[in-house]
């Protein structure tokens, strides 16, 4: 990295901007999620092609993740997520434009593309910030992910319940949240490369010691994808409930997972990680259990809350492993970073496919499942635990001159 140091209050300026731009990142996710059902019914899909088009961010994500580490390199860390960041807030109105599957399908690949990079891009300053503060801090920066995601959707929930066009709601939510995320912008880590530094390789695997972390990872963002794309639908095809009720069920799922998070950092430092996830896994397989067996829209809400809070802090701390396991930690933490990224896109098509070919009531049967694996995994995350490892505190590298 280029010359010059960070002192400790540039570095906690830069964690309070990066929580900032969690939290956009989350409304844009958050304000989709809660118009799938109309954008399904403009578009005139059934579920199957529904689950189909959801397929897509996945590819689009697939491709575009490896970018961001080049762009990062080539224009520098802060004017990377800046423009990455516009990139994903500007890509909202898309898919309500859609008017067909194939338009559609064409306006998730985008979705997904941009959602991805900036994912990374934020993600990769987030860990560079907690290993310089010394104390954990992912935790709460997905916290604020999830607030993000909870105003959004709750401003979708309101949009749905008023019957307004998603397409005027989501323009004007695009306009908004790239304003904000583009002044929060200012304020990050401007990491720069060293002048003999090579760019980082287009594709590369992940290394092993990130995959049983990603497995883990994979299992919770599953759950996360599913349930944040497919839970206003399961309330309204297969409880009855009306639309605003229906987008009220995922606003309460992203405020349980918002909850959690935020206090996460508290808990994971009093417990450890191992114990804080098998804990969690348990909770989020009673939360789907619920579901499944829920005969009451009210009973299904309450077990998307508990899925939420289940999973909540999963994420964060596979980061936090990743960064701590083998010997080339920022390999690893892209490795953990595609896999789970890639789980939460592929769920809510995979959700679609088994939907169409037996129900919906199945569909969250294998979420379910899944979500074992998130308690029978938890000890994979031990090399993150911050009971266990100690990391010396460290100076960050600015900017060059």
């Amino acid at each position: 990295m280029g010359p010059g140091v960070y002192g400790p209050r540039d570095v906690r300026r830069a964690r309070y901007a990066v929580a900032a731009v969690f939290a956009v990142h989350g409304a844009v996710t958050g304000s989709f999620a809660t118009r799938v059902p109309w954008i399904q019914d403009h578009a005139g899909v059934s579920a199957g092609q529904l689950g189909l088009a959801l397929a897509f961010p996945a590819l689009g994500a697939s491709i575009a993740m490896p970018v961001a580490g080049r762009v990062s390199h080539r224009f520098g860390a802060r004017a990377a997520l800046r423009g990455l960041l516009a990139l994903w807030t500007a890509s909202l109105v898309l898919p309500s434009l859609a008017p067909g599957l194939l338009t559609l399908c064409l306006a998730l690949f985008t979705y997904g593309a941009t959602a991805g990079m900036s994912d990374v891009a934020m993600n990769a300053l987030g860990v560079e910030v907690e290993n310089r503060l010394d104390r954990s801090i992912m935790s709460g920066l997905h916290g604020m992910w999830s607030a993000g995601a909870l105003v959004g959707s709750a401003a979708g929930a309101l949009a749905a319940h008023l019957g307004a066009d998603a397409r005027l709601h989501h323009l004007l939510a695009a306009a908004v949240l790239t304003a904000v995320g583009v002044t929060a912008c200012r304020w990050v880590l401007d990491l720069q490369p060293a002048e003999d530094e090579d760019p980082p390789p287009r594709f590369a695997l992940p290394p092993r010691s990130a995959l049983l972390i990603g497995a883990i990872g994979f299992c919770a963002v599953f759950a996360e994808g599913a349930s944040l794309d497919w839970s206003a639908v399961y309330l309204r095809d297969r409880m009855d409930a009306s639309a605003g009720l229906a987008a009220a069920c995922t606003t309460g799922f992203t405020l349980t997972m918002a909850v959690a998070r935020i206090a996460g950092d508290r808990v994971v430092d009093r417990f450890g990680a191992v114990r804080t996830v098998r804990a969690s896994g348990v909770v989020a397989v009673l939360g789907g259990l619920l579901i499944v067996l829920a005969e009451h829209p009210a009973t299904a809400m309450a077990g998307f809350a508990l899925t939420g809070l289940g999973i909540a802090v999963v994420v964060p701390l596979c980061f936090a492993a990743a960064g701590r396991s083998g010997t080339n930690p920022s390999l690893a933490i892209a490795g953990v970073a595609t896999i789970t990224y890639t789980s939460g896109l592929v769920a809510p098509s995979a959700i679609g496919m088994v939907a169409q070919a037996t129900s919906l009531m199945v569909s969250f049967a294998v979420v379910t499942v899944l979500s074992c694996g998130v308690a029978g995994l938890a000890g994979v995350l031990r090399a993150g635990d911050r009971t266990k490892v100690t990391r010396p505190a460290a100076a960050v590298p600015g900017p060059r001159p």
